[in-house]
């Protein structure tokens, strides 16, 4: 998958993968990758980080804790690997906002009205995405970074800057895939799929980073609270993750992971934070590589 094209309007073949995915049966297809990417089989695990390793030569296992491919439990315990400290140097300066994860910045900016950008003509409100009313008045200003993470990048995600956590909740939803075809083509994308949103108070003014699901996104993990959304608990109402609320987290400190890909979204609400200038669309970014800067300009 790649980063969606903002200038590529939705073609017939966006419109068509967008309604194969509407009948198709997600939920119980993702339910099947979670059993599946879980299980110590050696034969399977092995399939499977095989055909991975193959399909996307540049994973550098040199990075990982655990170097062997084939060492680990399973064929998750393998996407989830944690690396090596030093692999990646995180951005000290307490002024900058850091990429929480490795992927690609699909999109960033400036809110407009308190709407995001999800790709050419298409934008999506923040009350939505972070399922809360509220939520327009502290961030109807805000700076946002939407970075995509494909299945050859590490798939832990890291805290960009100091912060508090102040909330936490799981808004159950679809599982649309969050490639460039359905960013095109779904309205509200990434405020329609299943997700966790956690918010922060930071030096910088309010953070959420929104951890969004998809296809075949087994769960979303975090570190105060475990799965958030196994297949048994998956849908129904929408609910608040009661643990790790007043918990401080250092800058580049892990908060939670994704078992298989997805997106992550970053709002902050410094209505003055500038972009770092290397920050371009479709890039790839690293985790702890400078994102935002806090009182300047865009």
């Amino acid at each position: 998958m790649v980063a969606p094209d903002r200038n590529a309007p939705a073609g017939p073949g966006d419109q068509a993968f967008a309604t194969l995915q509407r009948v198709l049966p997600k939920q119980l297809l993702s339910r099947q990758m979670h059993a599946l990417a879980r299980s110590t089989r050696p034969a399977l695990r092995n399939l499977l980080v095989g055909s991975v390793l193959r399909a996307y030569p540049q994973i550098d296992m040199s990075e990982a804790v655990q170097s062997d491919p084939y060492a680990y439990p399973s064929f998750n315990a393998f996407f989830t690997r944690a690396l090596r400290p030093e692999a990646r140097p995180i951005d000290r300066d307490p002024k900058t906002l850091v990429s929480p994860v490795d992927g690609t910045l699909s999109e960033f900016g400036a809110l407009e009205a308190g709407r995001l950008l999800q790709a050419k003509g298409i934008r999506y409100g923040v009350a939505e995405l972070l399922g809360d009313p509220e939520a327009e008045a502290r961030y109807r200003a805000a700076r946002f970074a939407c970075i995509y993470l494909a299945p050859y990048n590490y798939h832990r995600i890291h805290m960009p800057v100091d912060g508090t956590l102040l909330r936490s909740r799981y808004v159950p939803g679809e599982l649309f895939s969050v490639n460039a075809a359905t960013a095109r083509s779904v309205q509200g994308l990434f405020a329609r799929n299943e997700r966790v949103v956690c918010e922060f108070d930071t030096g910088l003014g309010p953070l959420a980073l929104v951890l969004v699901g998809a296809l075949f996104v087994g769960s979303i993990e975090t570190v105060w609270g475990g799965e958030a959304n196994p297949p048994p608990l998956r849908g129904g109402a929408a609910r608040a993750l009661e643990t790790g609320q007043g918990h401080r987290f250092a800058k580049g400190e892990e908060i939670a992971r994704f078992n298989m890909g997805s997106t992550v979204i970053a709002v902050l609400g410094d209505p003055v934070a500038g972009f770092a200038r290397d920050c371009a669309f479709a890039r790839p970014l690293r985790l702890g590589q400078a994102l935002l800067h806090s009182g300047e300009r865009d």
